[in-house]
């Protein structure tokens, strides 16, 4: 229940994003961006993912967790939880999660930020 919870939030993130640019004009920019660095992130967690279960009889390069966390941070925190949920990665490791939910939290509380100071938040008001 949980894992449904999550990934249906961070989709429900990217469609309010979505939502926002064509109901509110808000910029291309914010939707596609985060859209595509979800993906990426997703990718970079599901690589990691492959090479971790590799590296179980050798020594194998993997994505260091500053560089999965600095993905999260900067917008792809959808496809990062997306990624823990699906394939059950680093969803064991308590310091992790951590670290994710406070990139998670920073990015919502800075956008919504962003939609009060430039504000849509008003214009969105409005329309309901």
């Amino acid at each position: 229940m949980i894992k449904k919870t999550l990934i249906i939030l961070s989709l429900f993130f990217i469609f309010i994003l979505w939502v926002a640019h064509f109901k509110w004009g808000i910029t291309i920019f914010a939707p596609t961006f985060i859209s595509t660095l979800s993906v990426v992130t997703f990718i970079m967690y599901a690589w990691d993912k492959h090479k971790a279960k590799q590296s179980v009889n050798k020594k194998v390069t993997r994505t260091s967790e500053r560089t999965l966390h600095l993905l999260a941070l900067c917008g792809g925190w959808p496809g990062a939880l997306i990624a823990q949920q699906l394939l059950r990665h680093k969803s064991q490791k308590k310091r992790f999660i951590t670290i994710l939910w406070v990139c998670i939290l920073l990015n919502i509380v800075l956008y919504f930020f962003a939609l009060e100071f430039l504000g849509y938040l008003e214009m969105a008001k409005l329309s309901l």
